[in-house]
């Protein structure tokens, strides 16, 4: 992992818009590729167990920006590519992210998933850990068929790395002693790892050269850093209709994100001692706690600083791109590095 260096601020590449509509460009380049994987997705949902679908149905439905897979099928087309092999690794890639989703709700006892029920809400704990089950194995199943030694390993690798990440996430909440590498290291698994491999097997499948392929690695762990951190500074910043879950459950379940890492370690005795009570559990916070530890990250500019470690990340991300030539698919890559720093949801 590189050194921290905050940044003050960041290059756009003004070239393609910023924002939602970022993705939307995105989409529009890869419009035959999307629809083919989306189709693909809708068929590997199927199973003669009947809740099975509908509770998978219920997630996909949610919406969300199928970013993962876009990815992977922006790599590989920006490898040169023009086969479909990578339309099934998208599947697979959008299908581990989605299991992760059920399961991570199910051990956060969220009720909010993208301004809507959570599928455990909906339809109960028990389906929501079998049917992420479901997914995550038609993900290997899509692995398998593909035929790849190299894309197993990345993906299965990913997967194992996600998994220990979430539990070392759940060993670091309530944790007031909890530092920013160990953080990092969370975020780098539980994130980061998926955003990299799903890059990395766009190379793969292009049979490009390995300093290509892990240069597709970089820029998608750098920009999986960037956006989980954003990720984190938004449960504190953003407008619950636009987060599409509730603002602050991080607060309440005692998360240990960066902003909260900061504001510890600048704080004072006193400061510490209102972390270590409301970050011990919901029966230890009163009313008001969401609002001053607010105002303790603002005190101690934690949020704004959370927002440059993700900028750093960005630019180490944009950088990772330019072994690659000008192409329309590059350009709308950079600019999704914008549009993680500037998100309001």
């Amino acid at each position: 992992m590189a050194a921290i260096i905050p940044l003050k601020a960041h290059h756009k590449n003004t070239s393609q818009p910023t924002g939602e509509d970022t993705l939307e460009n995105l989409s529009n380049l890869l419009v035959e590729d999307m629809t083919a994987v989306n189709r693909l997705i809708l068929h590997r949902m199927e199973s003669p167990v009947a809740l099975i679908p509908q509770l998978a149905r219920h997630i996909i439905a949610a919406g969300g920006k199928r970013l993962r897979p876009l990815l992977t099928l922006a790599c590989a087309r920006l490898c040169g590519y023009e086969g479909e092999r990578h339309h099934a690794l998208a599947a697979s890639v959008e299908f581990i992210h989605t299991a992760t989703l059920l399961h991570d709700d199910v051990v956060d006892a969220s009720y909010m998933r993208r301004g809507g029920p959570s599928a455990n809400a909906a339809f109960g704990n028990e389906a929501s850990v079998l049917v992420g089950d479901f997914l995550l194995s038609r993900a290997f199943q899509l692995m398998v068929e593909d035929g790849s030694l190299d894309v197993l390993r990345i993906l299965s690798n990913a997967s194992a790395v996600i998994a220990q990440g979430e539990v070392m996430q759940l060993s670091t909440n309530n944790d007031s002693s909890t530092n920013e590498q160990t953080y990092l290291d969370v975020i780098r698994a539980k994130t980061a790892e998926l955003f990299a491999g799903a890059c990395q097997i766009g190379n793969v499948v292009a049979g490009r050269p390995l300093a290509e392929e892990e240069a597709l690695r970089a820029f998608g762990l750098n920009l999986g850093m960037a956006f989980q951190i954003v990720d984190d500074v938004l449960d504190y910043t953003a407008e619950q209709t636009n987060l599409g879950k509730m603002v602050g459950d991080d607060f309440r379940e005692g998360k240990m994100t960066l902003p909260v890492i900061l504001a510890i370690h600048r704080g004072n005795e006193a400061e510490r001692a209102f972390w270590q009570r409301v970050l011990s559990g919901p029966k230890n916070q009163r009313d008001g706690d969401l609002a001053h530890a607010l105002e303790l990250m603002r005190r101690h500019n934690a949020l704004n600083d959370a927002v440059d470690r993700a900028r750093h990340y960005g630019a180490i991300a944009r950088d990772a791109l330019g072994t690659f030539p000008e192409h329309p698919l590059k350009a709308s890559l950079l600019n999704v590095v914008d549009f993680t720093m500037e998100r309001k949801f």
